[in-house]
């Protein structure tokens, strides 16, 4: 028993890690009042930097699953080891619980129980990013760099993209006839993904809005209170 608490708590504080934050510092930039780490990295400090705390993100969410499987724990025991590390990085522990949507790393845990039903996930999540991407790259007149810039406006079919992905994992598994824990625990997964949506900063978005109505919807269609 206290094995598998070690590795679900571990997987939590490894899933909780600043090193996105880290990785802005080393270069000489403070995000710590960004919304989105991903974009603040590719942005502000680098492509490398930015293209390296995706990899982070989706590895440690794959790795503890690996991990605790490949030490033969019981398939619950792997379940909620990468259920933890997506809490980690939702709500970490070195960052006053307050961190990121969880998405990559879910992506990274979804991949690793089970890769079926996570290729029928990524369809709509691939349709999302390619909605997002593929404008900006087939503007004519713009050099390499200016391509690859990835600014804002912010995506809406991105967002909704991702949130149709997590909700297709649970869905996908029950039709590829995958065991009844992999199953509930990509609907937990959804659960947490939509969750962390909702009620990321709320109180200060709902604070004095005349339409709270359309702000919980932005927020789990969009990922955000307004358009």
């Amino acid at each position: 028993m206290l094995a598998k608490i070690a590795m679900v708590l571990g997987a939590y504080l490894f899933g909780a890690l600043p090193i996105l934050y880290l990785l802005g510092r080393l270069r000489g930039f403070d995000l710590s009042e960004e919304e989105d780490l991903h974009s603040a990295l590719w942005r502000k400090v680098g492509r490398f930097e930015g293209t390296l705390g995706i990899v982070w993100d989706l590895g440690k969410g794959a790795l503890f699953v690996l991990i605790v499987g490949g030490l033969d724990f019981d398939l619950p025991v792997v379940a909620m080891a990468g259920l933890a590390a997506v809490a980690g990085q939702m709500w970490p522990v070195f960052d006053r619980f307050d961190g990121e949507k969880g998405n990559t790393t879910g992506i990274g845990v979804a991949l690793a129980l089970a890769p079926k039903p996570f290729a029928m996930a990524l369809v709509p999540i691939l349709l999302g990013i390619i909605t997002r991407t593929a404008p900006r790259l087939l503007v004519p007149g713009q050099s390499l760099s200016q391509r690859l810039k990835f600014g804002s406006p912010p995506s809406r079919s991105l967002p909704l993209g991702m949130a149709l992905g997590f909700a297709v994992l649970p869905f996908a598994s029950w039709w590829l006839d995958e065991s009844r824990t992999i199953t509930l625990t990509y609907a937990t997964l959804f659960l947490l993904i939509m969750f962390r949506r909702l009620t990321a900063n709320l109180r200060r978005d709902l604070k004095g809005a005349s339409n709270k109505t359309s702000i919980l919807i932005n927020r789990l269609l969009y990922d955000r209170s307004y358009l």
